[in-house]
């Protein structure tokens, strides 16, 4: 047996004997559209997990983590998602923001940040778009000055997930006066629960509110709460998306193809399948599937990625729709009770906007990745 089954079946074992007791009921809860769902519970069990040592298992030893493999780091988040276990509720500071203050933080900054994060006990959020700068992210507005040994912080962000139960924000913010575009921005560390920090969630189609605005009036945090030089967060900024379309988007893909595979069984249950139109979207939806894990397997640049699976996941949610039939524009119950073929649809509108609009990620490919002319600007 190679080190790398082995490690699957150490953590497929651990799931088994674990994911019980206090733990079974959350099989299958959170997640996208979901993130409201026995948060408290789930953020207890990922106490659990770090405890046992199956957090940040891509972190190096020296920073708490195992030192894990690309293929381990696979194999862990696939058999996560394999075993049903609920979602996770530090994906961005275990994902995002401890790897960039890894490879870009000052010793400092890990010793006083990572810990915390490796062991649940903060939970971040990413303070990056704004009403004005969502796609086009070099147009923040968001400022900051440094006086007396202290960043103050003057703005609004705006799609923060789960800043309403985060108590920290890495936020992108424009520290030199009259700077334009990439130049000029800088990388802050930001804490929430203090004066002049209001967040206020964000109603969604789903019912939900696990996206928010957060407006900053005057909040403050410590001059060493820069990542990278003053002036350099462009760069860090963009390191920290790269680490986001990482190995854990494996995990993803396992929720997709369960979710396809109950679209399958409900089509074949009432009768839809029997339509050649929906046989062949469900055919295109599994071939898609396949191409989707080969290329996250292959490297896939991360904007053709994104959005090759946000498009895909879009796709399936109407599909979903189509297959449920008539009943399915109905609420399952009052107010607004969906099922999951319904949130599966409404959440999914949003995939192709998110971490990066497809309109985006095809400027990126052509100019970045295909060598094309840029697209011309006023």
């Amino acid at each position: 047996m190679s080190s790398v089954e082995e490690f699957r079946a150490e953590i497929r074992g651990w799931l088994k004997t674990h994911l019980a007791g206090e733990f079974a009921s959350l099989r299958g809860r959170g997640g996208p559209g979901r993130e409201h769902e026995a948060f408290a519970e789930r953020l207890a069990w990922e106490r659990h997990l770090a405890a046992h040592g199956w957090t940040c298992v891509g972190w190096p030893e020296k920073y708490g983590g195992r030192g894990a493999s690309i293929e381990e780091q696979i194999a862990f988040h696939e058999e996560y998602a394999l075993a049903d276990a609920p979602a996770r509720v530090n994906h961005i500071g275990e994902q995002l923001l401890g790897p960039t203050l890894i490879d870009h933080g000052t010793e400092e900054q890990k010793a006083r940040f990572l810990p915390p994060i490796r062991a649940v006990e903060e939970l971040w959020c990413q303070g990056y778009s704004e009403p004005g700068a969502g796609s086009d992210l070099a147009a923040v507005r968001t400022r900051a000055g440094l006086e007396d040994g202290r960043w103050t912080v003057h703005g609004q962000k705006i799609w923060t997930s789960l800043a309403h139960e985060s108590q920290w924000c890495f936020v992108l913010a424009r520290t030199t006066p009259n700077s334009r575009r990439h130049a000029g921005l800088s990388y802050l560390l930001v804490p929430l629960g203090q004066p002049g920090v209001e967040i206020r969630p964000i109603v969604q189609l789903t019912g939900t509110s696990e996206f928010n605005e957060v407006f900053f009036d005057g909040a403050e945090t410590d001059a060493a709460n820069v990542v990278g030089a003053p002036g350099d967060g462009w760069r860090i900024a963009m390191a920290t998306l790269g680490y986001e379309r990482g190995v854990s988007t494996l995990g993803q893909q396992v929720g997709f193809r369960r979710e396809l595979e109950a679209l399958v069984d409900l089509a074949r249950r009432n009768g839809a399948a029997a339509d050649p139109d929906i046989r062949d979207r469900l055919t295109r939806a599994w071939t898609g599937l396949a191409a989707m894990r080969a290329g996250a397997l292959c490297g896939t640049d991360p904007s053709a990625a994104k959005l090759y699976w946000s498009h895909w996941h879009r796709d399936l949610g109407e599909l979903a729709l189509e297959i449920g039939g008539p009943a399915a524009t109905l609420a399952a119950g009052p107010p607004y009770d969906l099922d999951d073929r319904q949130r599966l649809f409404l959440f999914s509108r949003a995939d192709t906007v998110y971490a990066g609009s497809s309109e985006i990620q095809r400027n990126i490919i052509a100019e970045r990745v295909l060598g094309l002319p840029k697209e011309p600007r006023p």
